[in-house]
């Protein structure tokens, strides 16, 4: 098959980048197309997964989203027409389904957020929609989808990615001597449609952690690495290109996220977690917090995290996650390869 996958923001490399590689050892041709959103061109390049970027990201204004939308359509429209593509695949890139159906081609698409304004385009021209299984049918269908192109996957989707890795890291880190604290801190997602919260809300709290602790802030984009390359940040470590994902899980004390997935996935892993996100939480969120994985503090302060830190254990990988996340891996693919001819 010919499968195009748009990856179209940093988390869908690591969610994809497994079940690409496997599906192309198995012959399969795939075509990727992203955009400059976030960390998304960065990590395709240093997982050295050739893609083409079509169009461009319009930033969290509504109106040049709404204008940005149809033309970043016509663009795929125009890069795929000819490319003889037998399926699309995508997480959360509202225009994959609808450029897929333009051009008479199945898709698959999966999303675990159901705030997402561009969901509802992307589950009414979606051949097959996938979902977390904390998510329920009802509530997508009342968009008017049909809920015999629902399934819902095991678990959460960062355990469909994270399985295969998830006891090596915690074995690194319970091998590693390494007695210095490091925090992570990964700020809001200032231009997502979907956030309404604070900006800038953690700098006071960066700003008295670096006296104490290795903290590293995981800029989301170009802005946020300027803001945090001011002077006063000046004993926080802030890398200009994404840091591997293993380095991160392997050598972090602990992790601050405000919203997104690799908050989720440093939880799932058995990382000491805060969550900080100032909106309303996804279902998935929720679900994390009820089984304890991680904590929802979104009035963080360096004392409240200092706290969190010495009262959190160094936890195994969630194990039942971790599974189910082998399941929702195998059965995504086997929804992909229903597609063979």
């Amino acid at each position: 098959m010919r499968i195009w996958f748009d990856l179209s923001n940093s988390p869908h490399v690591n969610m994809f980048y497994k079940l690409i590689k496997e599906l192309e050892a198995e012959g399969h041709k795939i075509i990727i197309t992203s955009r400059p959103l976030a960390n998304t061109i960065a990590l395709l390049d240093q997982k050295g997964l050739q893609h083409t970027v079509v169009g461009d990201h319009y930033g969290k204004n509504i109106f040049k989203k709404l204008f940005g939308y149809p033309v970043r359509v016509f663009q795929l429209i125009q890069f795929l027409k000819n490319q003889q593509v037998d399926l699309a695949v995508s997480q959360s890139s509202f225009h994959s389904p609808v450029v897929a159906m333009l051009l008479g081609i199945p898709s698959i698409y999966t999303n675990d957020n159901e705030h997402a304004m561009g969901n509802k385009p992307s589950f009414l021209c979606a051949t097959k929609i996938l979902i977390p299984e904390n998510l329920s049918v009802h509530q997508v269908a009342k968009n008017g989808v049909s809920s015999k192109k629902i399934v819902q996957y095991p678990g959460v989707k960062e355990g469909m990615y994270l399985w295969s890795k998830g006891e090596s890291i915690h074995a690194n880190r319970q091998d590693s001597k390494n007695t210095t604290i490091n925090i992570y801190i990964r700020p809001e997602p200032q231009t997502a449609q979907y956030y309404n919260g604070k900006k800038n809300f953690l700098d006071e709290t960066i700003l008295t952690l670096q006296e104490k602790y290795n903290v590293t802030v995981l800029p989301r984009d170009a802005n946020q690495l300027s803001h945090y390359q001011q002077k006063i940040f000046a004993s926080t470590y802030v890398p200009a290109q994404p840091l591997g994902f293993d380095f991160i899980a392997s050598n972090c004390t602990l992790f601050i996220g405000a919203g997104g997935s690799m908050t989720r996935e440093l939880a799932i892993l058995g990382i000491p977690t805060i969550s900080v996100y100032q909106d309303d939480l996804l279902e998935v969120d929720d679900y994390l917090i009820s089984k304890k994985l991680m904590l929802h503090e979104p009035s963080i302060t360096a004392e409240k995290a200092e706290n969190y830190m010495h009262q959190l254990q160094n936890n195994p990988p969630a194990l039942e996650l971790m599974s189910k996340g082998k399941e929702a891996y195998y059965l995504f693919k086997s929804e992909i390869l229903k597609f063979q001819k």
